[in-house]
């Protein structure tokens, strides 16, 4: 019989082992993890970049500007060179309750950790993230999800398993009822490995010697791999040429490196995440033809045809948001006189008009439950900060006006956005009454002034100069035809508004 301290040597000894493999585990998830990161806040404007996910993430500066850029919205922010730590608590507080209010509860995770810096809280927080804005949003849209419906395990599995991170539920919501994990490992099976014989069980050890890796490739880009030659090749291989082809051809970042996968025991959330950005970038890849398929085209084969070329569409039309995102970024910053730069303005502002009347169609939902298919969602994200970025510019360039125009330009925005705010209708009516008195009676208060402007404005108009600015009558012409035009729709709206009430 063994002695007990025989006993205790062993226990200690897999205990090291579990730490040792836990550690390793946390490092692939930190290096994975931060790569996913900077590939969104590349996005940000201006670009931010995160070095040490554990210290960087303390002052909740970035983990905002994640936030922002993956939903789309803008977050309030402390910023500054000189943050103390309630500075940082208050913007960690922010975005855990963003997240709360897109139905992602939260257990044992707290504000003060992530400012502490503290690993297992802060990859667990970054895994929720990826969950939710990468990996459950796009395969919520996959039809073999409806098989899934019935599955008794939920997201929250995925969220709890592996390592040591602290436990986390995500409440599902009823638009998502299957498991994610599930989806998208159903994904790859139907999409790549069935066709090429390949068993993909799991996102752990199928994917080692980079063969299921190579086939997804295959899929979207038939000519860029030979399957024969993938088979014949040593793991290392096959990872690292994966990887590159990935990166190279197919424009998916590389969050892996063949020695993060080629072990005993792969880190399943670091693939998961690496896998969900081919669902992103090609959520309906190329299929060959299957032996014998013959050539007629029903019903299904047209809608499909139809189908494939709304999501042609829709992804063009996303290369000219961003495209125009960039444009619109580089002409705001360029050097030039305010009649120059409302000239700018105007350009874009018609293209954003012209393609308003392409977008609004793409954007209805296709889904029974009224959710937006995967490349509607991103063209709406794209679409959104578009306009806010032409918003902002507006805004701007409105108060920067000479003399009296400038501040009648950011009293008409001041306006405009006061006269837009919805008013929340109350079971009590009384109660909404209330409301509705007090918002009539902000009206009044923001209108007050309304006269005055138009009869400044009317001037300005007459004179076509004011304060002397651009007085020659050609740049006068330029002038009012530019910057006055904005304002004058701005005052069209608010009079018609007042008049109409």
């Amino acid at each position: 019989m063994a002695s007990p301290r025989h006993f205790g040597r062993a226990s200690v000894d897999i205990a090291n082992v579990m730490q040792k493999l836990q550690d390793e585990q946390e490092a692939v998830q930190k290096r994975t993890f931060t790569k996913w990161i900077n590939s969104h806040l590349a996005k940000h404007k201006p670009p931010l970049e995160v070095n040490d996910l554990f210290e960087d993430i303390k002052d909740g500066v970035k983990l905002l500007a994640l936030l922002e850029v993956l939903s789309g919205q803008r977050l309030p922010c402390e910023q500054g060179r000189q943050l103390k730590r309630i500075h940082w608590v208050s913007n960690i507080g922010t975005a855990l309750k963003f997240l709360e209010g897109r139905k992602i509860k939260l257990v044992n995770i707290h504000a003060t950790d992530i400012a502490d810096g503290r690993p297992s809280i802060v990859l667990g927080l970054m895994w929720t993230i990826i969950l939710y804005f990468q990996i459950e949003e796009l395969t919520s849209n996959l039809p073999a999800l409806q098989a899934l419906s019935n599955s008794n395990s939920s997201v929250e599995s995925v969220a709890n398993s592996e390592t040591g991170s602290p436990p986390m539920k995500r409440k599902v919501v009823k638009k998502f009822q299957g498991n994610a994990k599930k989806a998208l490992l159903q994904w790859v099976q139907c999409t790549a490995a069935k066709q090429y014989g390949i068993e993909v069980k799991d996102f752990g050890p199928s994917w080692r010697d980079g063969v299921a890796f190579q086939s997804v490739v295959h899929a979207i880009r038939p000519d860029l791999v030979d399957m024969e030659v993938v088979r014949r090749r040593s793991n290392r291989e096959n990872l690292e040429e994966a990887f590159a082809l990935a990166e190279n051809e197919l424009g998916i970042p590389r969050l892996l490196d063949p020695e993060d996968v080629d072990v005993d025991k792969p880190d399943e959330k670091s693939i998961m995440t690496y896998v969900a950005q081919f669902l992103k970038h090609y959520p309906n890849p190329h299929h060959s033809e299957t032996d014998g398929q013959q050539d007629e085209f029903g019903p299904q084969d047209i809608e499909q045809m139809l189908e494939r070329e709304e999501r042609k569409m829709l992804r063009e039309l996303k290369v000219f948001l961003e495209q125009l995102e960039r444009d619109v970024l580089r002409a705001q910053g360029a050097e030039g006189n305010l009649t120059d730069k409302y000239q700018a303005f105007k350009s874009f502002r018609v293209q954003y008009e012209m393609k308003k009347k392409q977008t609004d169609p793409l954007l209805q939902p296709v889904h029974k439950d009224g959710k937006l298919s995967v490349d509607q969602a991103l063209v709406k994200q794209a679409w959104d900060r578009v306009s806010a970025r032409l918003l902002d510019w507006h805004i701007h360039l409105d108060k920067s006006l000479p003399g009296p125009l400038g501040v009648i330009g950011a009293w008409l925005h001041r306006a405009e956005m006061a006269l837009r705010e919805d008013i929340p209708i109350h079971h009590a009516h009384e109660e909404t009454a209330n409301v509705l008195h007090r918002k009539l009676e902000q009206h009044k208060e923001v209108l007050k002034n309304l006269e005055s402007h138009r009869q400044t404005f009317q001037q300005i108009h007459r004179d076509r100069s004011v304060n002397g600015y651009l007085s020659h009558p050609n740049s006068c012409k330029t002038w009012r035809n530019g910057s006055t035009l904005c304002l004058h729709q701005h005052t069209l709206t608010l009079l018609n508004w007042s008049s109409g009430r």
